[in-house]
């Protein structure tokens, strides 16, 4: 299938669209639009595969996120393994997540939840471990960092020291909400940053989205979360990142279809994609 959007992270795999997911795929050919489904655990990764074998504008990553199924424990002959097939393009999502520290009914953790200490701790071990399968399999990582609020970018400081150790992995810090400083060290790293729809209704991020070159840079959805205008409130879903490239084009100054062709070249040669 031909395609001229790109959205590089959904979570087509989600609960919520298990009562119209032909619907949603059929407006996502309707508007031209391509994915990658992301996973967050050992049974979504699963997921992501099996949606990423049936379409071929669909592709997938496998991981186990910071904060997701913290019950679970990380097999790394599993995800390695998976890692090699033809339809997974990335490993992740994984990162560093420092807004939930001491969230109990979140972790699931029980005692362990109290110790922000341990907590981080397991979420750089599990983030080294998903480093180290990008390697062994050479493809890129979906990298998710939340810093612990507005404003502050603790948890991108500490993924940059764990991926300076590790100098020949790249990939994508999805869902980027750092500054131009944090941005340049990315870029350095040879990393690729991408935006949601969270730019069609703030501000907030216009000065590093137009200093991030072009070339470096990818649109998403995060879907079904931050639904972008005019959807916003309502279940995100793939189609609507033509709303997001509207707004890069728009904050940088840029023909929307140079800007829309490019952000989709991007995702190409990033995640190898092939048919």
């Amino acid at each position: 299938m031909p395609f001229r959007h790109f959205d590089i992270h959904s979570h087509l795999n989600d609960k919520r669209y298990a009562l119209d997911l032909p619907e949603v795929l059929a407006r996502m050919r309707e508007s031209a639009v391509a994915s990658i489904v992301v996973g967050t655990d050992r049974k979504m990764s699963g997921d992501a595969i099996a949606l990423a074998e049936k379409h071929d504008n669909l592709w997938a990553t496998i991981g186990q996120h910071p904060t997701d199924k913290n019950e679970e424990i990380f097999n790394d002959a599993w995800y390695l393994e998976q890692a090699e097939h033809s339809r997974v393009v990335g490993i992740g999502e994984c990162g560093l997540d420092y807004y939930w520290p001491t969230e109990n009914t979140r972790f699931g953790l029980g005692e362990t939840a109290l110790r922000p200490d341990l907590v981080f701790s397991r979420q750089r071990d599990l983030f080294e471990r998903q480093i180290v399968i990008a390697e062994k399999v050479g493809k890129p990582l979906m990298v998710h960092g939340r810093p612990s609020s507005m404003g502050t970018v603790d948890a991108y400081e500490d993924i940059i020291a764990m991926l300076k150790n590790h100098h020949g992995v790249r990939g994508n810090i999805h869902f980027f909400v750092g500054n131009v400083e944090i941005a340049k060290q990315f870029l350095d790293l040879g990393f690729t940053m991408s935006f949601t729809g969270v730019l069609t209704f703030t501000h907030d991020y216009d000065e590093v989205v137009k200093y991030i070159p072009l070339d470096r840079m990818m649109s998403e959805t995060d879907a079904p979360y931050v639904a972008p205008l005019p959807h916003r409130g309502k279940r995100n879903e793939p189609a609507f990142v033509v709303e997001t490239v509207k707004a890069i084009a728009r904050i940088r100054g840029e023909d929307e279809d140079v800007v829309s062709d490019l952000l989709t070249e991007n995702a190409r040669k990033a995640f190898k994609l092939r048919p």
